[in-house]
């Protein structure tokens, strides 16, 4: 079993790792978005919350695109800040593809293609906090 992740940052927060502006796009109709890294710095712990972490790399490319209408969700303002609700956004149902690889020292994956059609995928925008 193979955990590849970020690390545990200071906040408490994993599996979270930066990446470039670049590596994230968004058409400008809002109904696609492409999502590519390549040769990511990562930990393979083993398995989740393990303490034997190895140097590891992966490599992926998602791709969203709106196979609905965009839908209102949220309440914005209208709503105690700690409420789930206070957030406004515009989210469409949406077909999702990718493609994942991964490796380390011994040991790699690779997966050509993967989708959502036998699950869900959604695209948005949402805007909350110091923005409403």
């Amino acid at each position: 079993m193979h955990d590849y992740n970020g690390g545990i940052q200071p906040s408490g927060l994993f599996w979270i790792v930066q990446l470039p502006d670049s590596a994230f796009r968004f058409s400008p109709d809002g109904r696609e978005a492409i999502l590519k890294a390549q040769d990511v710095a990562v930990l393979d712990s083993f398995h989740f919350g393990g303490s034997t972490n190895v140097p590891a790399s992966v490599s992926f490319a998602v791709r969203w695109t709106a196979t609905g209408a965009p839908q209102p969700r949220g309440r914005g303002a209208a709503v105690p800040a700690t409420d789930p609700a206070a957030f406004l956004g515009r989210f469409a149902t949406a077909r999702s593809t990718g493609s994942f690889s991964g490796s380390q020292l011994g040991f790699s994956f690779r997966s050509t293609s993967a989708t959502t059609d036998r699950g869900y995928a959604e695209i948005g925008r949402e805007r909350n906090g110091s923005f409403l």
